[in-house]
């Protein structure tokens, strides 16, 4: 690593999102890992995924070996300026609709949708009864 490290603002690193120019920040770290792209087990796909954002937890979630760890050493840029880098979203669920134990109403509706029109049916073929010539 260098002794000196640069310090990248997070904008900066976004920009690398590029087959031929990735940057990936891990652990607070940059890495130009655009000479690796090619030869990714996961393929540049994954690499490129991971650009724009705080790659960390997503390297740590596949598990990489150690010599994949010593490997990042010659990818290694300089470090992220951390006040630049966006906090990351919270999950905020959706407001569901409150439970009603009380469906009469829903019930009574369901039950005319069903019953007006077998009303209306018997009342027509009544009607065409009594009127009929014979």
């Amino acid at each position: 690593m260098a002794s000196d490290p640069k310090v990248h603002p997070f904008e900066e690193v976004a920009k690398h999102n590029k087959t031929k120019d990735c940057w990936l920040v891990i652990s607070g770290k940059v890495y130009d890992v655009t000479p690796f792209m090619e030869d990714h087990p996961g393929g540049d796909e994954v690499l490129l995924a991971a650009t724009g954002k705080d790659a960390t937890n997503d390297f740590e979630d596949v598990g990489h070996s150690d010599s994949a760890r010593e490997m990042m050493d010659k990818y290694y840029i300089g470090e992220i300026e951390p006040s630049t880098v966006p906090l990351r979203k919270v999950y905020i669920p959706p407001q569901q609709t409150q439970y009603n134990p009380d469906k009469t109403a829903e019930f009574v509706i369901k039950i005319l949708q069903i019953l007006v029109p077998i009303f209306i049916l018997g009342l027509a073929f009544a009607v065409r009864h009594y009127t009929k010539n014979e």
